[in-house]
């Protein structure tokens, strides 16, 4: 895993394992030059310093001048973030983990809510918080398949928001628990609608995204369409706008389950086809949802690391060595 310290300068963090496409012709999204599959795509190291989309929305580095900026226009307001995350079946395994690096780097000195969206509630840590920050457990039924949660997470999300999490937090973010903070995450990622870039398809043309191709689905993107590929496991905003996102992407999927059809990338293919129609007011760069792979690029600063798509990207004999 590459790895560089937080006083790493832009032209270090361009040393990775792409370095020898340093040369390569300028990158666009809807580019149809480079060679399909990773290693073989033509991709300009100069997308690492995309700090503003084609229609101004901000991309977040979080070291950046701009990300100072941010911080500084918060640090004077009051206002409580909520964070949800569902934790079911063997998930349970990475809790502790997620909420104890939240708590070291997680808008720190902030107002926060943990909100445990569980059907096991003996699996909540037993945590002593500071006053400002809370862990609020939300039963849920149980769901022994994965599969199965990825067709009711956006509308048990919806539901949450609109019975009660909108009553208690001006922002929401919403993760999946198999991740863990190891650096600062601060007021910088807070916006309207925020999503976040997916770490493998960074910097690659428009065409190797993938997005849904099943023309029946609500979750088809047609040739052409889109700006970047959003990961899932990580968005937010404030929670009138997240709960406009869930209660889109639950009906998209229950239309899809309707013709017995769900979407090759789950709920992420829902999420990207929302987010194509209603684009991001903020972006996270692949700082903040990041895991070591042959396909992703390097990042000046690992802020949030997926320990779940690590393992699924490792080889099998290496994946005992990362406790997988």
């Amino acid at each position: 895993m590459v790895c560089v310290s937080n006083s790493a300068s832009p032209t270090d963090f361009l040393r990775g394992r792409r370095a020898e496409l340093r040369n390569m012709p300028a990158f666009s999204p809807h580019s149809d030059s480079g060679v399909e599959g990773r290693e073989g795509d033509q991709v300009d190291e100069t997308i690492h310093f995309l700090n503003v989309t084609s229609w101004y929305a901000p991309v977040v580095w979080g070291d950046s001048t701009e990300s100072e900026r941010r911080r500084g226009e918060f640090a004077y307001r009051t206002f409580r973030t909520g964070l949800v995350v569902f934790v079911l079946g063997r998930y349970s395994q990475y809790l502790l983990r997620f909420v104890v690096s939240a708590e070291r780097y997680f808008l720190p000195g902030e107002n926060i809510v943990y909100y445990i969206m569980t059907d096991n509630l003996r699996s909540i840590p037993d945590l002593e918080l500071p006053e400002d920050r809370e862990l609020r457990p939300m039963r849920v039924a149980e769901m022994p398949q994965w599969n199965h949660l990825s067709k009711v997470r956006m509308s048990l999300l919806a539901d949450a928001i609109r019975g009660t999490i909108a009553k208690e937090v001006e922002y929401l973010f919403c993760m999946d628990v198999d991740q863990e903070f190891i650096n600062p995450v601060g007021t910088e990622i807070l916006g309207d609608l925020v999503a976040t870039l997916h770490p493998e398809y960074f910097g690659l043309p428009l065409y190797t995204f993938p997005y849904e191709k099943v023309k029946l689905s609500r979750a088809f993107v047609e040739e052409g369409e889109g700006d970047f590929y959003y990961t899932s496991e990580l968005y937010g905003g404030l929670c009138a706008e997240v709960y406009a996102l869930a209660e889109a992407c639950s009906r998209f999927i229950l239309q899809d389950s309707e013709m017995g059809y769900h979407a090759m990338q789950y709920e992420e293919s829902y999420l990207n086809r929302y987010l194509i129609n209603h684009r991001p007011t903020l972006l996270l760069s692949p700082e903040y949802s990041w895991w070591d792979s042959p396909r992703t690029l390097d990042v000046p600063i690992q802020r949030i690391v997926s320990l779940g798509r690590q393992c699924a990207s490792l080889e099998p004999q290496n994946k005992e060595t990362r406790k997988c």
